[in-house]
């Protein structure tokens, strides 16, 4: 590949700045955590409902896409023959270069869906794609997707996250990668250094859009894609609709196609209830005895601050709990470690605070519990989401003080 140019990675960005830059993190502001939403505790109470879903029969095989043949071998030798509702509906008008709004729950195979006909085009065409993730973690899963559906074909990538080494994605971005895949801190980041030049971008993809609206990103993502090329294809995906992702959709795509295959709230096989503790004084007790019944296998521990996370996690090891815990504080390599060590059952609980938590795919994780209430209902149902995945009934409990109730 060609060395970038100065055109291409000056310092007019990198003239703005007269003071020492700080992280993203460190910009945004942490209000949220002390300032809940009062939520009744009666909606923390739900009996799981057993639904009989149909067997989806797809209009087309992944033989049946127009995509190169090195993606079809591929998928070919991952066992993938039939494509899920949302790749079956979305592929073919990704192909044809429309835009594209796509309504799914995770884990139904969104990734796949851009992944497939956007590799494609670069390929075919020598484009470049941004992917935009809310989290770390899901930005690594939709590379390592992108990895193995692109394997043999050469092309680069880079992932611009947080918590890894700069120098690193520099190092990357120099390659100019015809995919990048990051969140939207650390693109914006990238963006004033001048080291990442966004109107080269002809495609772009925006995965879950409701949970960077609830995370606080949508200024930022708002101010990328102000930046990319004009003449491009956006693909938004999300499991919600509100007004604010309405109103971004519309100012950022053309005649957008929409594509619908929720199945209705994630937290419908998920049996919902709450533990009641005396001001907090009995709150450790009470949760030791839960993990020590028996019925608890495999659990994530949600907590509201990184110190709150780590004297839990302390608190449980030295009850004799296998655990780990995973928060912002924590270096990116530690996150990975902790989330690994998770998947592959070396700790049985995970103890995580929201923004650490989203993106975490486990498909195993029994029981969710809410050490310390969520912020908002929203960010309620995205928690006990983590359970009752794979079509199992998942267990979600959440702790509320007796005087507060």
């Amino acid at each position: 590949m060609p060395q970038p140019t100065k055109k291409y990675y000056g310092s007019s960005f990198s003239t703005r700045r007269q003071q020492p830059r700080r992280s993203y993190s460190q910009r945004k502001t942490n209000d949220r955590r002390y300032k809940k939403d009062y939520i009744d505790p009666r909606k923390f109470v739900k009996v799981a409902k057993i639904t009989q879903t149909e067997t989806y029969s797809p209009e087309h095989s992944f033989d049946d896409f127009n995509v190169n043949h090195l993606i079809k071998q591929n998928l070919l030798n991952k066992g993938f023959i039939s494509p899920s509702p949302i790749q079956d509906k979305t592929i073919a008008p990704i192909i044809d270069g429309k835009d594209v709004i796509g309504l799914a729950d995770t884990g139904t195979g969104k990734t796949a869906a851009f992944a497939i006909p956007l590799l494609d085009k670069i390929m075919l065409k020598n484009v470049r794609l941004l992917v935009i993730a809310p989290t770390r973690e899901l930005a690594q899963q939709i590379d390592e997707e992108f990895r193995w559906i692109a394997k043999g074909s050469n092309l680069n990538s880079a992932i611009l996250i947080g918590g890894t080494n700069i120098g690193g994605q520099l190092r990357d971005l120099r390659r100019q990668p015809q995919i990048v895949i990051g969140t939207p801190g650390r693109i914006k980041d990238h963006f004033e250094r001048g080291s990442l030049n966004l109107a080269s971008f002809s495609l772009v993809v925006l995965d879950e859009v409701d949970r960077m609206l609830d995370m606080g990103f949508i200024n930022d993502v708002k101010a990328i894609l102000n930046q990319l090329s004009p003449v491009r294809q956006s693909l938004f995906f999300s499991a919600t609709l509100a007004q604010p992702i309405k109103d971004l959709i519309n100012g950022f795509s053309k005649d957008p196609f929409t594509v619908s295959t929720k199945s209705g709230e994630t937290s419908e096989n998920v049996h919902q209830d709450v533990v009641y503790v005396n001001g907090g004084y009995d709150k450790l007790d009470k949760l030791n005895g839960l993990l020590k019944s028996g019925e608890i296998k495999k659990a994530i521990i949600f907590d509201d601050t990184q110190r709150q996370v780590e004297k839990l996690s302390l608190d449980l090891s030295g009850l004799g709990f296998r655990v780990d815990a995973i928060h912002g504080g924590r270096s990116q390599g530690q996150r990975q470690r902790s989330l690994a060590k998770f998947k592959r059952n070396e700790v049985d609980i995970l103890v995580a605070t929201d923004v650490a938590a989203r993106g975490i795919d486990v498909v195993d994780i029994t029981h969710v519990i809410n050490y310390s209430t969520p912020n908002s209902y929203s960010d309620y149902i995205h928690r006990i989401g983590r359970a009752g995945r794979a079509g199992k009934i998942g267990y979600a409990l959440t702790f509320v003080d007796k005087a507060r109730a």
